[in-house]
């Protein structure tokens, strides 16, 4: 039987597909990160260095909805609450959708009742994020829409730097720059060193390239008329905010990303938490792939593409990734030395390694006028590379098979858990 694997292994490794992979592999990371690098560079050099320009005459500010969707969301609610009451803005109101909840959610968000800028819309029903959010539509009265996790803590500042954007009739919507606020485990850091040198780094390069994958799902103002036009936000997908980013640009809307505009938040602490949640989030983009994949056979959709592009390309890689894992260690359990891999890192590998630490410096170094702590949380970069690139790698694989699947017929719902195991 040994012996049967061992031929077999080393057939495999003999191929061209292995050597495609094998060298698509150690490319992919090394090109993506310079690509990211010097064009995150250059909208910080753009855009950040310059004041924001605010076109609304003092006086004609437009008014501001605030949407906090909730589910079982009782132990952070309130002082998201308290923070989003302190916002700096002349003009907004807040609404809580209560989506169902069984704790105490409901009575933690009356605790602020007396505050007239305040509604409650409490649904008995457990609907989702996104009907949630369209049920509250009719209520609005904002012609901006910020919707925020119940768990987010805005500085009071945020509606100053996204607002003026929509002073341009193009801008379909504005994404916030989340920082992480519980960094007091090993994967909270993590977290917390990606969202700089990862996830923002993404959004300004995308900037460049002129189209976002995704707003946050955390912090993004909408124009109302936008999300009317395309039809609200989507109750039968597991990531909405993927989707309807995908749906504005489709009708031609501009996304914006904004550095400044900053809100805490809490991420997973523990591995089957954060495990949930990224498998999410590839769940979603692959559903989002398949319900939009039309726009890479059309030239008005062009300025989509390379979204498209690096949204596959990305999964392939994570899928070469895995195989190729596999492979080795089934190769060095049975004694056979494979073919471009060795457990002591060599020259493409100390690059692949260089080049992900670099850029995850370089995403903590321009973030660090928004979060003084980014910094100190360099030293776990050397970790990213080894625990995470696995993790998200696994994840998007195992999503795989969603790129094939319509989305369900019923709304998706929601189980929020902000503590304990699935955290």
């Amino acid at each position: 039987m040994t012996a049967a694997i061992e031929n077999f292994l080393r057939a495999v490794q003999d191929t061209p597909a292995y050597w495609i992979a094998l060298i698509y592999f150690a490319a992919y990371p090394i090109a993506t990160s310079i690509l990211w690098m010097t064009t995150s560079l250059m909208f910080r050099w753009r855009w950040e260095r310059r004041p924001l320009d605010v076109d609304f005459a003092p006086d004609a500010l437009p008014a501001v909805t605030v949407l906090i969707p909730a589910h079982n969301e009782a132990e952070v609610i309130g002082k998201a609450l308290d923070a989003v009451l302190q916002l700096d803005y002349p003009d907004y109101e807040v609404i809580v959708i209560d989506d169902g909840s069984t704790d105490a959610t409901l009575a933690q968000a009356q605790a602020f009742r007396g505050d007239a800028r305040l509604r409650i819309l409490h649904k008995t029903t457990n609907e989702g994020k996104a009907l949630a959010l369209n049920d509250a539509l009719p209520l609005a009265r904002g012609e901006i829409i910020l919707v925020l996790d119940a768990d987010t803590e805005p500085e009071p500042d945020l509606l100053r730097a996204m607002v003026p954007h929509f002073a341009s009739v193009r801008v379909g919507a504005v994404t916030g720059n989340p920082r992480v606020r519980n960094t007091g485990t090993f994967l909270a850091r993590l977290q917390s060193i990606e969202f700089s040198s990862i996830v923002s780094l993404l959004r300004r390069s995308q900037r460049i390239w002129g189209r976002i994958v995704t707003v946050s799902g955390v912090v993004a103002a909408f124009r109302r008329d936008a999300l009317l036009d395309v039809g609200g936000f989507s109750p039968d997908m597991p990531t909405e905010d993927i989707d309807l980013t995908w749906k504005l640009q489709k009708h031609f809307y501009d996304i914006r990303y904004e550095p400044r505009a900053i809100c805490g938040m809490s991420v997973p602490v523990s591995l089957r938490g954060l495990w949930k949640q990224r498998l999410r989030w590839a769940r979603g983009l692959m559903q989002v792939l398949h319900r939009h994949r039309g726009v890479i056979a059309h030239w008005k959709y062009r300025r989509m593409w390379p979204m498209f592009a690096e949204s596959v390309l990305s999964t392939l890689w994570a899928l070469c990734f895995v195989v190729l894992t596999t492979i080795w260690i089934l190769s060095w359990a049975i004694g056979v030395p494979p073919v471009g891999a060795s457990p002591i890192p060599n020259l493409w590998g100390m690059t692949i390694g260089t080049m992900c630490v670099l850029q995850l410096i370089v995403g903590a170094w321009i973030d660090r006028r928004y979060d003084r702590s980014i910094m100190r949380m360099v030293p776990y970069a050397v970790w990213y590379p080894i625990i995470y690139w696995m993790l998200l790698a696994l994840a998007a694989v195992v999503s795989i098979p969603w790129l094939f699947r319509r989305p369900q017929s019923g709304p998706v719902r929601w189980d929020t858990q902000r503590s304990g195991a699935g955290a």
